[in-house]
């Protein structure tokens, strides 16, 4: 009697060109396909491939074959997935994305207790925001609004404030004593000689805080460049050197003594975090629990200033 699942199997190695392959996209064991293939051969009396050493060549019955049972096969997969039962409910599964630091500070020790799937990606904001107005993406964590995609919808949440901080093997006495005097020239003249670290995918951050505190263009190179602010945090924790980085970021770091918060600026710099979705959100629900996490968790993420 015919088996449909040596049909099944002669096309996997008709177009996967080895019982390896086949095996693997079958997600069985190859000598499982080459029972199969055997046992089909069998069956019909011909000889469907020649075997050689690197891969698999169809006969011209093999040929024949094929050509005959590909449609019907095809046709009757799809009916079967159709028409099959499940002891299942199908399970959503949502397309987010943030920066990495955000996603491993609020979200990555989340991800097991989630009731759906979920798929991350990580980018610039502004790469990821065209994701989601092309329906890649259902949530974006983002620090801005971008005006020119008019089908999508910001929800502000939080605030993340943007501090300068140093590892805990830094001397900042000097520095200190000079935020104390509010010596401002000496202090950026002092601050130039210290070991710095910023990330290539947030000098914004630096530019900013720097200019703000005091009137002039950073005029030197950060010492290292690494490529997101969770390697700056690790390269300082208990090390010497600073860092401008948001403050929600490193609170569980200062709060272990590994790093210091040394200033946050002549003028106090902050970001609006939010919540961005298209108009035609689907998955309601699954993305409310995201976002309730969020809100959850950056409650009282501000580490106390200086």
């Amino acid at each position: 009697m015919m088996n449909l699942e040596w049909y099944r199997t002669f096309i996997a190695i008709y177009e996967k060109h080895t019982l390896t392959k086949a095996a693997e996209y079958l997600y069985t064991s190859q000598p499982g396909v080459s029972v199969h293939l055997n046992a089909l051969e069998s069956y019909i009396g011909k000889k469907l491939f020649e075997r050689t050493s690197r891969k698999m060549i169809p006969t011209e019955d093999g040929k024949l074959l094929y050509s005959n049972i590909i449609e019907p096969i095809k046709k009757l997969e799809r009916a079967e997935q159709h028409f099959k039962r499940t002891s299942k409910d199908v399970i959503p599964s949502i397309n987010i994305g943030m920066c990495t630091e955000t996603f491993q500070t609020i979200l990555e020790n989340e991800v097991p207790t989630l009731p759906f799937n979920l798929v991350a990606k990580f980018g610039e904001h502004q790469d990821l925001m065209k994701d989601l107005n092309k329906g890649l993406l259902d949530l974006v964590i983002t620090p801005r609004k971008h005006d020119k995609y008019t089908l999508t919808q910001y929800e502000a949440f939080a605030q993340e404030h943007i501090v300068m901080v140093a590892g805990s093997d830094t001397d900042v006495k000097q520095i200190t004593a000079l935020i104390e005097e509010q010596n401002f020239d000496l202090l950026e003249s002092e601050l130039k000689t210290r070991v710095w670290y910023s990330a290539s995918n947030e000098m914004e951050h630096f530019r900013r805080f720097w200019y703000e505190s005091f009137k002039k263009r950073v005029d030197f190179k950060p010492n290292y460049i690494l490529p997101n602010i969770g390697s700056i945090i690790r390269c300082i924790e208990n090390n010497n050197g600073f860092a401008i980085v948001p403050d929600f970021l490193v609170k569980s770091s200062i709060e272990s003594n590994k790093v210091k918060l040394v200033w946050r600026g002549k003028k106090a710099i902050s970001n609006t975090l939010y919540f961005a979705t298209r108009e035609d959100l689907k998955f309601k629900k699954e993305i409310n629990c995201i976002k309730d996490i969020f809100i959850r968790k950056m409650k009282n993420t501000s580490v106390l200033g200086v």
